[in-house]
């Protein structure tokens, strides 16, 4: 049977993600992108703004002017769910990549970003990160796609909570590139001051860090019905464009993991490949991954390991920030709301070197 054609409309295709969903989606065998707004750009067309996109030759305009099938959103928070909420009543599919529907909790959301301008949406919402919450996300019309840090720490860490074995606090030490930050022009990603630089931020706290302990708390509260989780999170900037590096230190119950150090290895990476047989963008890799190795790819590479030495667990992840920490993870789930094949669109192999 022949796949329809979906008629897509982007919201906010001028900042990062939103030129990288233009150009997934621009592949996508069954999507026409159909309108494209800007809050910056109105009047231009897409390649004035984004030559790469030539392409996509469609005028930025102020608001969606077409009959559309679904919107993609890439607004930052709160100005997301103030513009989304129209569409949403209306029974329109709905994927925002900003935090706004992200956070079940209103309350956790307001201590984090403020006040909440649709709260009364966030218990529609599913948190859109396939490998966790497949089913729900094909059935839903609004999905928050999750942050980048979110998304390689959860996929480095679920089969540890899925088995309830994480126990006390887990450490997630996590590096990104500029582009991470957004495309508006800020002091602290400017070239000079990025440029040969290494440094960690974020150490009164992150924005990222409640995802990462209601997802993870969920999978482990699962297994464990008394279940206390702790997650310390400390990101850091690296100066590059694009990565996520996370390198996560989770606390063991004991008896989780026994025998020699290489069955203990040997075990782990066994439980997450089981664990993800069924995620097609999830690989668990024998040796430790680069953030090159994602580069333009919805892939993230899991590589879980033991210490010979002190016994203790380390699992690194490494992914595509704008891709499957954004616009790659969005398309995935459209394809999942829509019907589609989960891999189509995003099939191809990364950039290297």
């Amino acid at each position: 049977m022949e796949q329809r054609v979906v008629r897509a409309a982007i919201i906010n295709v001028t900042g990062y993600v939103g030129a990288e969903l233009a150009r997934l989606l621009a592949q996508h065998p069954a999507v026409e992108i159909a309108c494209v707004t800007g809050r910056s750009e109105v009047g231009k067309r897409l390649p004035e703004v984004f030559p790469h996109l030539w392409s996509v030759d469609l005028p930025i305009v102020a608001d969606v002017d077409q009959g559309v099938d679904v919107i993609f959103s890439a607004l930052p928070h709160a100005a997301a769910a103030e513009r989304l909420a129209p569409y949403v009543e209306q029974g329109m599919p709905v994927i925002d990549a900003s935090a706004d529907f992200r956070l079940y909790d209103e309350e956790t959301y307001e201590r984090w970003y403020g006040e909440h301008p649709t709260p009364e949406l966030l218990a529609a919402s599913v948190y859109g990160l396939p490998e966790l919450h497949r089913d729900a996300i094909t059935e839903s019309r609004l999905v928050g796609v999750p942050g980048c840090y979110p998304t390689s720490a959860i996929l480095a860490l679920a089969p540890l909570a899925a088995q309830g074995w994480l126990d006390g606090r887990t450490v997630v030490d996590a590096k990104s590139g500029v582009s991470g930050a957004g495309r508006a022009l800020k002091l602290t990603s400017h070239f000079s001051e990025v440029d040969s630089n290494f440094s960690a931020y974020g150490l009164s706290g992150h924005r990222h860090h409640p995802e990462m302990v209601q997802e993870l708390s969920a999978l482990q509260h699962a297994s464990d019905g008394d279940a206390q989780l702790g997650v310390t999170f400390v990101p850091h900037l690296v100066p590059m464009t694009r990565g996520i590096l996370a390198t996560c230190y989770p606390s063991l119950r004991d008896g989780a993991l026994s025998g020699s150090a290489e069955e203990r290895i040997e075990a782990l990476r066994e439980l997450y490949r089981s664990w993800y047989a069924d995620a097609p963008f999830v690989h668990v890799s024998d040796s430790p991954p680069s953030t090159k190795q994602t580069l333009g790819a919805n892939t993230c590479i899991v590589y879980p390991t033991v210490d010979p030495l002190s016994g203790e667990v380390t699992v690194i992840s490494a992914i595509d920030n704008l891709v499957k920490g954004a616009a790659g993870g969005a398309v995935q789930c459209f394809n999942l709301m829509f019907g589609i094949p989960e891999e189509v669109g995003l099939s191809k192999i990364g950039v290297y070197p």
